[in-house]
Order: structure tokens, then C-alpha cells, then sequence
């Protein structure tokens, strides 16, 4: 037993310093994090396009005159709440590829070859009184796990929520954006010119063109309004897929990280010393 635990420390410590110098995980990582930021960089420029055409679109009024009788409306501020959410989800937009910056950076940071070397010798240090059959000292164990957390919990977390996010999320992201990219230009297409007329039609004209004015409008309206309610319910999913990689599925697996190294140190602390048996 005392030979086969001397191998797993030995194997273990081997790796933690290996893959500290060597860097298997940074790469991956770091084009990953691309990966996102561009996704996110993606998605808030087609939230202010969106949110140009809408604005354009909430000033734009229609003229409706039965029997000479002048009607003006502005079908397009039923884009407003949509509007409202869509400067909010640019906004989240920007935060979440500040947050993918920083995870880059983060990984730079790791990666610096001072915490390499502090991560080795405290390595070597806690592997040496696991040889002698000696209990680490508690600073030391708090030290390595620190270190561990340094080193290595960027790349991982960040390598773990992609896993996640290729695996349930990815097809709702290409879904919701295109549904995006659709609206944006429905939207735009909802907003002609209209056309001004240099001659003044007569009474019997203007009764003839009022139902089928009357039809266009109504119909600009329910498909501005059926233009908002479809942007808003993939806005809302965009905004969900963003947090959720950004930070709270970060935040979980960073957690459950920290938890388990924490927990192996403490099951080592615990454990019967052989030697002394």
C-alpha cells in the first residue's frame, strides 16, 4: 500500500509539473476564448444594426386619408420594447466580450513561468513529505492548491464550458442569431419610402385607394408587431447562452474545481500515516 501511494504521488506530481511547463491546455483554450469573443463581438454588431433599423423604423409615420380626411400613425413604436431589450442585450453584448478578453489574459497570466516554478517547488515540497511519510504542512497544502488554482483553473473552466456549450447551446445560438440577422432586415424592408405624388387626386380617387390603404396599413402593423415578438424571444435566448458561458457555468465549474483539489488535499491530510502503523 505504501509503495502504490509513493507512485501515485509520484505520477500525480510528475503531471501537475509537466503540464505546468509544457502548457497542453493554454492553446486549446486560447482559441476557444477567440471562438467566443468573436461570437459575442458578432452578436453585438448585429444588435446595433438591429437597433439603427429599429429607430428608423419607430420615427416612420403613415398617412392614411379616407375621403380626404387626413389620419397620421406611427405603426412602428410597437418596436419599442424591442428596442429597449435590444440596446440591453448590446450592452450584455459588450460585457461578455470584455469577459472573454479577460479569460485570455487570465491564461497569459497563468502561463507565466514564475507561477511555474512556484507551482514546481511547492510540488516537489508536498511529493517529498509524502515520500517520508510525513504529514505536509497545512500552509504548504493551501500554497499548492493556490497554485494549482493559478496554473491551471482558466484553461480547464474555460475548455469545460465550451464542452458545454458545443454540446446544448450551440445549435440555439446559430438559431436565435440567424432568426437576428432576419429580423433586422424584415424590419427594414417594413420601412419604404413613400412615394409623394405631384398631382392631387380627386374625391372619387381618394374613396377608391382608402380600403386598400387602409388593408396596407393594417397589415405593416401586425407584421411590425409580428417582427418584434419574434426578435424579442431570441433575444431573450441569446442573452440566456451568453450568461450562462460567461459566467454562471464558469462560476459553477470553477467552484466544483476548487472543491475537488481541496478535497484531495484534505482526503491526504486525513489519511492513516502507514509509516507509523
Amino acid at each position: 500500500m505504501r509503495t502504490a501511494r509513493q507512485v501515485i504521488v509520484a505520477l500525480s506530481v510528475a503531471t501537475i509539473v509537466l503540464c505546468s511547463w509544457f502548457a497542453p491546455l493554454d492553446a486549446p483554450a486560447i482559441q476557444q476564448v477567440d471562438a467566443g469573443l468573436k461570437r459575442a463581438l458578432f452578436s453585438f454588431a448585429t444588435a446595433r444594426a438591429l437597433n439603427a433599423v429599429i429607430s428608423v423604423a419607430q420615427g416612420t409615420e403613415l398617412s392614411v386619408q379616407p375621403i380626404g380626411i387626413g389620419i397620421n400613425f406611427a405603426p412602428g413604436q410597437v418596436l419599442d420594447p424591442a428596442n429597449d431589450l435590444v440596446e440591453q442585450f448590446s450592452n450584455l453584448m459588450l460585457v461578455a466580450s470584455v469577459a472573454f478578453g479577460i479569460q485570455k489574459i487570465l491564461i497569459g497570466v497563468g502561463a507565466y513561468w514564475l507561477i511555474s516554478l512556484a507551482l514546481t517547488t511547492a510540488a516537489i515540497g508536498w511529493a517529498w513529505h509524502g515520500f517520508r511519510q510525513l504529514q505536509p504542512p497545512g500552509w504548504l497544502s493551501k500554497m499548492f492548491v493556490i497554485l494549482l488554482m493559478l496554473r491551471f483553473a482558466v484553461p480547464v473552466v474555460t475548455l469545460g464550458t465550451d464542452l458545454l456549450y458545443q454540446k446544448f447551446l450551440a445549435t440555439d445560438y446559430k438559431t436565435s442569431q440567424q432568426v437576428i440577422d432576419s429580423v433586422s432586415g424584415q424590419v427594414d424592408k417594413l420601412n419604404p419610402p413613400i412615394p409623394n405624388t405631384a398631382e392631387t387626386p380627386g374625391l372619387l380617387d381618394k374613396m377608391k385607394g382608402w380600403w386598400p390603404q387602409n388593408l396596407n396599413a393594417k397589415m405593416h402593423y401586425e407584421n411590425m408587431k409580428q417582427a418584434a415578438e419574434q426578435a424579442t424571444e431570441h433575444i431573450i435566448k441569446l442573452i440566456v447562452i451568453f450568461l450562462l458561458q460567461t459566467l454562471i457555468i464558469p462560476l459553477l465549474l470553477l467552484w466544483a474545481l476548487y472543491s475537488v483539489a481541496r478535497s484531495a488535499f484534505e482526503w491526504r491530510r486525513q489519511m492513516p500515516d502507514v509509516g507509523s502503523a
